[in-house]
């Protein structure tokens, strides 16, 4: 049933790139991406700038994410809160995000407001107006969404120690929304440089998708974009990390009800697709450990032992940076975390040495290729998908590639790519602590703006 369920995907995927992207690089170096997919009257506008928080400093941590939020509060053309309102006057709906490695505009509308959303967005790209005043407000729901998202909840806090414990050198060490000392200390004046720095039409990424004619698109595109002016981009320092030689731990005490566990284990990430088998292996290996409840860990640690609630693995194999593998287990009452990292290490060393059945190869193949064609549902995800690659490195035209990839991978790279990249000499353990609960805390919600 999986072989045949496997190749019902494959065709999904090869269906789905019969129009595939067009690529166009305008005279000031924007680079626009458009994708047509007719299956209804909409369209997504994203614009990726190659600057995310690897790119700040010490002492700045949190700049790239400060700055989106400016970037809501006007232009020399566009009053406070004008851009959202006028979107969502058209119809549509915007946001943005900021990771480690870039940040993204985004905008939803019908096909026909398209050249809007080019306006809008190339209007901010060159015309933002940083206020003191508005910034001193900002910087306080920053501070306020950095309370709430990570010192409130200790999951997210463990996350944070172990990231700052893991990575020795690279910037990936610091979090995207930065540390709370470098916002107190955050003016409006490094906004403005990092916008400066960074924002302009040779480091942007234009991703259309949807109900269009590329032609059009692109006629567009040069009207709104094609008239800003390029800038000297900083020179991209090589950012090395140190060889790991040894377990890191870490153990972070916060109020919660059972222990937590996450390790994380140093990986490559993709470079060439052709060449580069191991992303694709640990992909697969993340997968069949903790991708669903009939992987691995939730056999073993949840229904056999249940020493655990629940088990999760992750893994991004598209970064600018080093990559890892994350493994994390919640106690189940009565079990601690020394229980839960030694079940998940044994589970993993079990694969390493033994390797996996070819059946659970294939459930796990399944389960990713399906996710890939459930991608291709959302005009959004197809976009997201197409900027992460060009902003990472990798080309757009590699989507199309990855299904075919994964389905060349063997339970032997499988066990390979167990035995050498989930071992101690890249393991960093973050386990939470449980202290009592506050009664009086109330319930933490996210922010959006």
């Amino acid at each position: 049933m999986a072989p045949a369920r496997a190749a019902f995907f494959a065709l999904a995927l090869a269906s789905s790139a019969q129009a595939n992207p067009h690529e166009f690089t305008l005279a000031n170096g924007l680079r626009l991406i458009v994708k047509e997919d007719h299956r209804a009257p909409t369209v997504v506008h994203q614009v990726w700038y190659r600057a995310g928080s690897m790119d700040e400093s010490p002492g700045t941590t949190g700049v790239a994410h400060v700055l989106e939020h400016m970037m809501f509060k006007g232009t020399r053309r566009f009053g406070l809160g004008e851009f959202s309102r006028i979107v969502a006057e058209a119809g549509g709906r915007d946001n943005a995000f900021t990771s480690t490695d870039f940040t993204v505009y985004h905008e939803q509308v019908h096909r026909d407001r398209l050249p809007l959303a080019m306006r809008l967005e190339a209007d901010r790209m060159a015309n933002l107006v940083i206020r003191p005043e508005e910034f001193a407000r900002e910087i306080k729901v920053v501070m306020e969404e950095r309370r709430r998202s990570y010192e409130d909840r200790p999951r997210s806090l463990l996350i944070e120690n172990l990231l700052a414990t893991a990575f020795a050198a690279h910037p990936y060490k610091w979090p995207t929304i930065g540390w709370m000392q470098d916002l107190e200390n955050m003016s409006w004046r490094d906004a403005q440089a990092w916008y400066k720095q960074w924002y302009a039409p040779n480091n942007a990424v234009v991703v259309v998708v949807g109900d269009v004619e590329p032609p059009k698109v692109l006629a567009w595109a040069r009207r709104y974009y094609g008239t800003l002016a390029a800038k000297a981009i900083p020179a991209r320092k090589t950012l090395a990390e140190p060889v790991q030689r040894g377990l890191k731990r870490v153990a972070v005490k916060a109020p919660a009800e059972l222990p937590y566990v996450r390790l994380g284990y140093k990986a490559p990430v993709l470079r060439e697709i052709a060449k580069d088998w191991e992303p694709f292996a640990i992909s697969l290996l993340a997968e069949l450990l903790g991708g669903s409840d009939a992987a691995r860990l939730h056999q073993v640690l949840v229904r056999e032992r249940r020493i655990a609630t629940s088990v999760g693995a992750d893994y991004e194999m598209v970064s600018r940076g080093p990559g890892m593998v994350f493994v994390e287990a919640a106690a189940a009452q009565g079990r601690s975390g020394a229980e839960l990292e030694a079940g998940v290490r044994e589970v993993i060393a079990g694969i390493a040495a033994a390797g996996v059945a070819a059946e659970e190869l294939n459930r796990a193949r399944v389960q990713l290729l399906a996710q890939l064609v459930y991608k291709r549902d959302s005009f959004f995800a197809q976009a997201l998908e197409l900027g992460e690659l060009e902003s990472c490195g990798l080309s757009f035209r590699d989507a199309e590639r990855i299904a075919g990839r994964l389905k060349e991978i063997t339970v032997e790279q499988i066990r390979a790519a167990a035995a050498r990249y989930l071992v101690d000499d890249g393991l960093t353990v973050a386990v939470l602590d449980p202290q009592p609960l506050n009664p009086a805390s109330a319930e933490v919600t996210g922010v959006k703006h």
